[in-house]
């Protein structure tokens, strides 16, 4: 294991440092390109991981392939660092997620969310007014709506029988409660008395392809649904990678005892 401890640490961050590359790739190409909000979001994001990545496997090339031990102790505490930080984002990703379940509507397959369902940490950072403008953007920009109105001989009782994502039930529709009358999928019209509830949403909603619902509070429910389903997987994702910086952890050890037994030996063989 000692002999190829500075072997593994090797291979394993020179794929780090590739990772890091593509990610500051990708961030300048959607800097320079412009791209849609969806992608401008990304940006900063995908420039500091690849930022993170490129110093730290550097660290660990440079203290592997060269033997030095107190880069290796530098890049042993970096990924100490990393795997605390992997540790409290699966539990603060666990602990904002422990709400937020859809409501079943009679007579249809989909659920329908609201925004007082989730926890408060999501509700005030993540769809507050500031925050909320990107994403409604983000959401006009990738049409989530239009393959629901694609189906021109779609009927109501097909409409009602779909499976639809948590944000197509609360951007592309009004809330059933609103008694709307179903034209088509993005198409729906008010009745002569007015809504049936007496609810912001019901007022919001327009037939206007660019806005439907999106300003809707049923939409923000839909949006912090589809974050607590991928938060949910997220979680899944991070204990993987706890598991590999555990193990880069170890073997690093494993490098930085190779490389203090090969320097005992160096100097021990030329003596004094």
């Amino acid at each position: 294991m000692l002999r190829i401890s500075n072997t593994v640490i090797g291979i394993l961050n020179a794929m780090f440092l590739l990772l890091g590359l593509a990610s500051i790739g990708a961030s300048i190409y959607f800097h320079l390109h412009g791209g849609t909000m969806c992608q401008k979001v990304l940006q900063n994001p995908l420039l500091f991981a690849g930022l993170v990545f490129v110093v730290v496997s550097l660290l660990g090339l440079a203290g592997s392939c060269c033997k030095l031990n107190s880069l290796l102790y530098t890049y042993l505490v970096l990924i100490f660092l990393l795997i605390l930080g992997f540790i409290a984002l699966t539990v603060f990703a666990l602990f904002v997620t422990n709400k937020g379940i859809g409501q079943a509507v009679s007579g249809r397959g989909y659920k329908e969310y609201k925004v007082g369902d989730f926890s408060h940490w999501l509700q005030h950072y993540v769809v507050n007014g500031k925050n909320w403008e990107p994403i409604k953007s983000c959401l006009v920009d990738a049409q989530v709506c239009k393959s629901l109105g694609g189906d021109v001989h779609q009927t109501q009782a097909d409409f009602y029988r779909k499976n639809l994502s948590p944000i197509q039930s609360g951007c592309c529709k009004p809330p059933s409660y609103c008694g709307y009358e179903f034209k088509n999928a993005t198409y729906w019209a008010i009745p002569k008395s007015g809504p049936k509830e007496p609810d912001t949403d019901c007022l919001t909603w327009s037939n206007k392809q660019n806005r439907l619902c999106y300003d809707c509070k049923s939409c923000k429910g839909g949006i912090l649904a589809n974050i607590r389903k991928q938060w949910r997987s997220l979680t899944i994702l991070n204990c993987c990678i706890l598991v590999l910086l555990t193990l880069v952890y170890c073997v690093g050890c494993c490098a930085t005892k190779n490389n203090r037994f090969s320097t005992y030996n160096n100097s021990k063989f030329r003596g004094p």
